[in-house]
Order: C-alpha cells, then sequence, then structure tokens
C-alpha cells in the first residue's frame, strides 16, 4: 500500500486547513513542518528571570514498599505552592505537591502497583503514558477518581459511559510492566480537561529498567539525568496562566477561542525549573529527554556543537533502546516524545559553557538549559555499537490496514478538532482487532498533530510516499505528523484485551474530542 495521500484524503486535510486560516485559527506559518506545533502563544505578565540562573533540579526517586509479587507505592494528588521563578511562590496541582512529581522507578517484568489519593478539588485520572498496561488501570478518561471529600458534580463532563470505572478518594494502578527498558511518564488523563490538569503540574517520571539495558556500560548515577521539557506562561502574581474557559475544571472544557489551536508558553522549564544550569564533568551524560508540553514542539541541539558535530547520540526512543546508537546534530521532539541521548561532555575543555537550545523558538523559547563542564574526571561508561535487538514487522504481516484523518472539526456545535470526521465518545469504536493480530494504521494530518496509540508500542513503516524519517528508529508510542502529512505504523495488539484510546497529545486538541475508542478482542 502506497504511503501517497489519496487525492480524495489530501484535498479534505487542505480544505480543513484553509477553513482553519480563513477563521483566523491558525497562523499560516503554523502550518510549516518547522513550526514549533500548532498553539498559540500566552505571554508571561510577571517580570521573568535571567536564563540559567537557577539550579536544574532532579525529581526524588521513590522508594517502594516491596512484597514477594510486587512493589508498592503511595501518591498523593494534592494542591501545593512551588518556587518555579525565584522569589515568586505559584500555586500547582501536584503528585505528592510537587512539579514535576516524583519518579518511579520498576523492574521489567516485575509489577509495580500505586496507589493514588485524590486531594484534589476535581476528579482525576492518571495513565501511565508508554505502558504495556491492562485496561482496568490504563487510565482511560471516564475511569475517574473523584475527590476524597467534597465533590457534588458528578463526572465534570456530560458524557454517560456506562462502561466507566469510578471510585471515590483513591485507586490502585496495577502496572504489571512486561516490556523492555524505556523511559515512561504518568500524568492526568481525565476526559476535556486533561491540557489544564497537565499544565498545573500532574505529570512525573516511571523509568523501566531491565537487565539488558544494565550490561551495556551506559551512563548511570549523577550521569542520569532525566530531562522533563515543558513550556508555561505566568500572570501577574506568580501562577500559572492558562486560558481556561472553567477556570475551576469543574464543568465547562475547553480553552478561550483564539487558543483552540493549542498554548504556547514563553517559560521554558526542565524539570519546573526556568532555563536552569548544571555542572557536569567532562565525561559521557544519559539525557531522557521528555516532552511534557501541553502543544509545543522542539528542535533540540547543543550550542556550540562538539568539535566533529554530530553531540546527540540517540540510544532510546519512546519505548526503550534502538538496536544500534545514532548520532544527530539536532533531534526534534513533540508533545509526549521521549529520546534516550548521550551527550559526551568530554569533547569540551573544561570551564566550556554548553547551551540546550531549540532551534524552532525565538526569543525566551529558544533557550532551554545550559551544562557547564566543570573539570576532567574518570570516563566509566561505554556507547556499545549494538544496543539491542528488535525484531521487524513487515507489512506482510499485516492483516489489517486502517487510515484515520486528524483534522479539525464541529464539536457540539463550535470548533474543536476530531479524527475520522467524528468527535470523541465514550461508546464509539472505531477498531476492534484481535489479541495477537498485526495491523497497520495510517495516520493522515491537517496541521501538527502528535498522535499517541494506548497499550501498544510501534515501529513506524513511512512517511508519506518515503521510508521513515532519521528520528523514526526503535519502537515509538506517539508519533509527530506534520501539516498534510500522512505516517504508517504497524504494530501487534498483544497482552490484554479491553477498550483503549488513540488521541492526538497537543492537549487542547484531546480535550476538544481529538481521540478515539479501540477495543482488543
Amino acid at each position: 500500500m502506497s504511503g501517497r495521500l489519496p487525492r480524495r484524503t489530501f484535498l479534505g486535510l487542505a480544505g480543513g486547513a484553509g477553513v482553519l486560516l480563513t477563521a483566523g485559527l491558525v497562523a499560516p506559518r503554523l502550518l510549516r513542518a518547522d513550526a514549533p506545533g500548532t498553539g498559540e502563544l500566552l505571554r508571561s505578565r510577571i517580570p521573568l528571570p535571567e536564563p540559567f540562573q537557577v539550579p536544574l533540579p532532579i525529581p526524588r526517586v521513590l522508594s517502594p514498599q516491596r512484597t514477594a509479587d510486587a512493589d508498592h507505592h503511595t501518591i498523593t494528588q494534592r494542591a501545593a505552592t512551588a518556587e518555579i521563578l525565584p522569589g515568586v511562590r505559584t500555586p500547582i496541582w501536584g503528585y505528592d505537591g510537587t512539579f514535576p512529581g516524583p519518579t518511579i522507578e520498576s523492574r521489567r517484568d516485575r509489577t509495580t502497583i500505586v496507589h493514588h489519593r485524590n486531594e484534589l478539588p476535581v476528579p482525576t485520572v492518571v495513565h501511565l503514558h508508554g505502558g504495556h498496561t491492562p485496561a482496568d488501570s490504563d487510565g482511560y478518561p471516564t475511569d475517574l477518581v473523584l475527590p476524597v471529600t467534597g465533590w457534588s458534580g458528578g463526572h465534570g463532563h456530560d458524557m454517560a459511559d456506562a462502561r466507566a470505572r469510578v471510585t471515590r478518594g483513591s485507586r490502585d494502578y496495577v502496572f504489571p510492566l512486561r516490556q523492555r527498558a524505556a523511559t515512561l511518564w504518568y500524568h492526568d488523563h481525565r476526559m476535556d480537561f486533561t491540557g489544564p490538569a497537565v499544565y498545573r503540574g500532574l505529570a512525573g517520571f516511571h523509568l523501566v529498567r531491565d537487565d539488558e539495558e544494565d550490561a551495556l556500560g551506559l551512563p548511570a548515577g549523577d550521569r542520569e539525568l532525566p530531562l522533563l521539557i515543558a513550556d508555561r506562561a505566568f500572570d501577574e502574581h506568580g501562577a500559572f496562566a492558562y486560558p481556561a474557559l472553567d477556570p475551576s475544571l469543574r464543568s465547562v472544557p475547553g480553552v478561550e477561542p483564539e487558543y483552540v489551536e493549542g498554548v504556547f508558553g514563553d517559560v521554558i522549564l526542565v524539570n519546573g525549573a526556568p532555563w536552569p544550569v548544571h555542572e557536569v564533568t567532562a565525561t559521557r551524560h544519559r539525557l531522557r529527554l521528555l516532552n511534557g508540553s501541553n502543544a509545543r514542539r522542539y528542535d533540540l541541539a547543543l550550542d556550540p556543537p562538539p568539535p566533529g558535530g554530530a553531540g546527540l547520540v540517540q540510544i532510546g526512543s519512546d519505548q526503550g533502546l534502538l538496536d544500534a546508537p545514532r548520532a544527530h546534530d539536532h533531534l526534534p521532539i513533540a508533545p509526549a516524545e521521549r529520546y534516550d541521548v548521550i551527550v559526551d561532555f568530554g569533547r569540551y575543555p573544561v570551564g566550556a559553557r554548553v547551551t540546550l537550545v531549540n532551534r524552532l523558538g525565538t526569543g525566551s523559547t529558544a533557550l532551554v538549559m545550559r551544562f557547564i563542564v566543570t573539570r576532567s574526571a574518570r570516563e566509566d561508561s561505554r556507547i556499545p555499537p549494538q544496543l539491542s535487538e528488535i525484531a521487524p514487522l513487515h507489512r506482510s504481516q499485516a492483516g489489517t490496514i486502517r487510515d484515520f484523518s486528524f483534522t479539525a472539526g464541529q464539536v457540539h456545535g463550535r470548533t474543536g478538532w476530531v479524527v475520522g470526521g467524528e468527535p470523541f465518545a465514550p461508546d464509539r469504536m472505531s477498531a476492534r482487532p484481535r489479541l495477537g493480530d498485526v495491523e497497520i494504521w495510517r495516520f493522515v494530518a491537517d496541521v501538527h498533530h502528535p498522535v499517541h496509540l494506548h497499550l501498544v508500542g510501534f515501529q513506524i513503516l513511512s512517511r508519506g510516499s518515503g521510508p521513515p524519517g532519521p528520528f523514526d528508529g526503535g519502537l515509538k508510542d506517539t508519533v509527530d505528523l506534520s501539516p498534510g502529512e500522512a505516517v504508517e505504523v504497524i504494530t501487534r495488539f498483544e497482552g490484554y484485551r479491553g477498550r483503549y484510546v488513540f488521541h492526538c497529545h497537543n492537549a487542547e486538541h484531546e480535550d476538544m474530542a481529538m481521540m478515539a475508542n479501540f477495543e482488543v478482542i
């Protein structure tokens, strides 16, 4: 099957983009492949600090309670304040009251059970993004955890779901983790309100480790850095500025009309700190990169580049190790994507100041963070030429090919975002793959859409009429689509039966109905 868009599909997408342009909802520059995504900039109304003044924070790692068959954690979702901008207290919603939340570390094939208690004023849902998870713990958008006290607003949305699993106060999420070592993350996934909840702080790392990865000799300890990159804007009091129609997040979903394409902030945070700085030795460091932004895409690069260039050596993607390292001089990353890279700071002289920049940004959004090479040290890591084995899936193995368009559309009488021309509804099933079947899914887009598939990882077969791109290697669970682009992915639906979703991970698009169901039968 060709990756070229059918004429009818292409014209439909072009028409959708034209409607958005005519309505003034999407600026023409955002339809370019090198745009920072689809969104509108929200400017802060408080003086912002100079870059590279705040030390990089590293989220604390939870210590589990171990039983014979599982590791157990307890996390409380609660309101708190944090000093994000120096000298300013910002109200947040956080897992254990921090942003990012605490990091969970697990071992492959060992079950992790996380007891989440909801002390926030609204319902929540927890999704382990990238997790190979049974349906009842995957964080289906209507499987709500209602607040411990004080909630009388029903489910907080107007769509009844007879299959919803709703609990009061707390819930155990069970993650068997029958999957490869990988950088996963957990975040809120409540129907219609994911964007503002994550924007307020409900996100954190979940790292899966295994013997295969441990044996490689990769940088570890303080030379392994999880980096959650996210943009935010601040109001005049230092609170996160977000254009929600209902700032209480209780009943009315969505954002103000000018932000329907997505919300961009003007402050780049890394692990909750604005443009931080981190001291490193002149050795290799492993950077676990996560784009935790609602809508912003980045194209990351080192400034200055190391002698000889190609300073970002990619060793992993969303779902774990690549088969072999890939060297890049830059790395585009869309919302929810993860890349595991090694930077050899030994290629720089002691005293060097190395800035991680965003080639898609301008002004304050062109800078991400800075590393200062402070001293020489013994190199105790390596980058093996062979990292892992990934069994390729071939087109001939697929028994079914499905097509899904991601476009602007009408949602309950107003402009929103739809999959296959239909807004999300819990009772509408878009696909029913059989357990164990291999399928090809083709996604086509009108504007930028990072598409995320729950339950399974996939391999990218094609982009447009050509092969996968240079950053498409390994196993993915989120794929970045440019305007007018078609991408084919192939996957085997294995592990668990049940109802799952796939959706755009531009959080504003997701909240405005760009999501669909599939059920593994």
